[in-house]
């Protein structure tokens, strides 16, 4: 028997192609909410592959991998939607996306599409000077924060980096008291104000839902 991957259609897509397999290509960040999303409404139709969450601390690296991951699985899938933002990329990932003729989630950075990226646009001007912590960041947060920027080793380079900060503002995707701890607790080093705003899975959820 030839397996179902090497199964062509009359259209020259693999089988699962035809039978309208949708790929994720995602930020390594957000991979456990897709997971959780994808368990809870039962969307087995969706395939997910991640790209390395260090990408968020070099977001020159973003565009040329998704372009990357797009040639390498285009021709096993129906359709490729990139679960990025922007993240720094300053607009190419949006043109690289529209050049492929593949659909992105819309939006600046995760911090925006988790709280609702109406709802954060109506709060930015108010809010300029708040640090955002989600799920992943306060789970990896002396990963991608703390030891980073150094502040291992030169814990007094903290009031340069983060003095003009006003508070650090944990968008909670779950409600997980142990989370909560661990963002008051960054916050406390940080020397910031703690304020906690469960925003779930925000515009993630909305921008699946219609795959």
């Amino acid at each position: 028997m030839i397996p179902s991957d090497k199964v062509l259609t009359e259209e020259g897509l693999p089988l699962d192609a035809a039978k309208g397999r949708i790929l994720l290509i995602a930020c390594g960040a957000l991979a456990r909410e897709i997971i959780d999303l994808k368990a809870v409404n039962g969307w087995d139709h969706l395939d997910l592959t991640c790209l390395p969450a260090k990408y968020h601390l070099f977001p020159e690296k973003i565009t040329q991998s998704v372009r990357e991951s797009v040639d390498k699985h285009r021709n096993d899938y129906a359709d490729i939607f990139v679960v990025y933002a922007d993240c720094g990329t300053g607009g190419l990932l949006q043109a690289a996306c529209a050049e492929m003729g593949v659909k992105m989630i819309a939006g600046p950075h995760c911090y925006s599409f988790f709280e609702g990226n109406d709802a954060f646009a109506e709060k930015a001007d108010r809010e300029f000077t708040s640090f955002y912590l989600t799920d992943f960041l306060v789970r990896q947060f002396d990963a991608f924060i703390w030891k980073p920027m150094g502040l291992d080793r030169h814990p007094d380079l903290r009031d340069m980096y983060f003095g003009n900060y006003e508070k650090l503002i944990y968008q909670a995707q779950t409600d997980d008291p142990e989370l909560t701890a661990k963002a008051q607790d960054c916050a406390a080093r940080l020397g910031l104000p703690f304020e906690r705003r469960f925003t779930g899975y925000g515009d993630l959820k909305t921008a699946l839902e219609t795959l």
